[in-house]
């Protein structure tokens, strides 16, 4: 079995959406003093790769304590949009080179070549997003999940978030934000799975993205 790791790794100094702050990883137990190690972690909800809910928008929408284990796990197909430009937008013409696989998928993962950009501040210019004929797709579709290798599902200038609110309005869906690697994981479908930690009441989390191949 092959196995790709589609996650950024979490640590200090590490890019974060502009005016959240980084994580801190602080020494709490050492091997000298206290014979083990142990770390005080203190991050946002929404550090590196990462997942948002329903609830991320809306107060009385799904947590992602409240999702079954299965929403996190299926069958993926990468849209590859590397060759969209800066302030281009991802539309039907990305989705339809991927065929009647990208029906067949539960997780649609938007390929456009953006974390070659992590740790360097054109990460944060204007990344191409979903148009509105895309959204709707998405929204009509059965899928589990949608994610990206950008920072966000909407524009950092779009203040309003408006994708984030089409998308979760009403359907139970979850959205990934600042993957990496997807160019390695080809045409096809495979496996994906993207567990977030079980936090009560979470309105997001960092999850671990993987997808193998068996």
């Amino acid at each position: 079995m092959r196995v790709i790791d589609l996650t950024h790794v979490i640590k200090e100094n590490m890019p974060v959406y502009p005016g959240t702050e980084p994580p801190r990883l602080d020494p709490a137990n050492s091997y000298e003093r206290d014979g083990f190690k142990e770390t005080k972690i203190s991050m946002f909800s929404h550090t590196g790769t990462h997942m948002d809910p329903p609830a991320h928008l809306f107060p009385d929408r799904t947590t992602l304590d409240q999702f079954p284990p299965d929403q996190f796990i299926g069958k993926a197909v990468v849209i590859d949009c590397h060759d969209l430009q800066e302030g281009q937008a991802i539309t039907m013409a990305q989705i339809r080179q991927a065929g009647e696989l990208a029906d067949r998928a539960d997780f649609l993962l938007f390929n456009l070549g953006w974390d070659k950009r992590w740790g360097d501040e054109s990460y944060f210019d204007d990344y191409p997003c979903p148009d509105d004929e895309v959204m709707d797709y998405i929204l009509n579709g059965s899928f589990k999940g949608i994610g990206f290798d950008v920072i966000g599902l909407d524009p950092i200038a779009d203040a309003n978030l408006t994708r984030h609110k089409k998308l979760f309005a009403e359907k139970e869906i979850v959205n990934i934000e600042n993957l990496c690697n997807l160019e390695l994981c080809g045409q096809g479908l495979f496996w994906f799975s993207c567990f977030p930690l079980k936090i009560a009441d979470s309105d997001g989390s960092p999850i671990r993205a993987v997808a193998w191949f068996e």
